[in-house]
């Protein structure tokens, strides 16, 4: 069965060339030339990623892409010409799964869009990695739970609600407990790339994580960052709250 995209963009010619490429790969692709219809098209029959432009008529793509996170938790990569390193962080920040500027080749953007589909295909049947200690699916610290096999996790006995990237990043930070991972380390195992020196998104899932896990942004105690090597999950801070 063919994966599907949705891909909004109103500049046809660019809709046209970007879209008969991907199909030419064995995507089927639904164009939608503005944000109108995007939110009850993607309820109505959810794709397996939305491919998104910032600048549309109407209602933005920035605004869209959180409005669709209150919903779906598959892939949204979004495609623009704003290639500034805050518009990518807002981006990342309200929930884009990546953030691709239109200039880079077709062969790259499809490269990234299969590598975050194996992604979420695998999330979707295993826990990110190998489970440590033998079988374990299940993480216990102190006021932090997190359940791989039902993909849930709960602080201080209350839900954590995370978007399947931010679920597996927890996860592979919170198996390797005590260890420092890269972020190179990080992109290879979550989302298939590696790490190209610019890359911020794991510098953003962290620090909604840490909100989500009321760590200060400042001095964090529970994520902490070990400066030119990457992240490291504390152990113990979790029993002493």
């Amino acid at each position: 069965m063919k994966q599907r995209i949705v891909f909004v963009e109103d500049d046809g010619e660019l809709a046209e060339l970007i879209g008969g490429f991907l199909k030419s790969f064995e995507f089927e692709v639904e164009h939608l030339p503005d944000g109108s219809t995007v939110i009850e098209r993607v309820r109505q029959n959810p794709p397996d990623l939305v491919l998104l432009d910032v600048m549309l008529p109407g209602k933005d793509g920035l605004t869209l892409c959180r409005e669709l996170r209150t919903f779906y938790s598959e892939p949204i990569v979004i495609l623009t010409s704003l290639n500034s390193d805050m518009n990518q962080i807002l981006g990342f920040e309200i929930g884009a799964t990546d953030y691709v500027v239109k200039t880079t080749p077709p062969a790259v953007l499809l490269a990234r869009i299969r590598a975050h589909l194996r992604q979420t295909h695998t999330s979707t049947t295993a826990p990110a990695g190998p489970a440590p200690s033998g079988d374990r699916q299940a993480l216990n610290f102190g006021k932090l739970q997190i359940d791989a096999r039902n993909r849930t996790a709960t602080y201080d006995r209350e839900p954590l609600h995370l978007s399947t990237g931010d679920f597996d990043l927890l996860w592979e930070l919170a198996r390797h407990a005590g260890e420092i991972l890269s972020r190179d380390h990080l992109l290879k195992t979550l989302r298939g790339i590696e790490y190209d020196g610019m890359d911020r998104s794991i510098d953003v899932a962290i620090s909604r994580l840490r909100k989500k896990l009321d760590d200060d942004p400042n001095e964090p105690r529970k994520i902490k960052t070990i400066r030119h090597k990457g992240y490291l999950f504390a152990t113990d801070i979790w029993w002493q709250e």
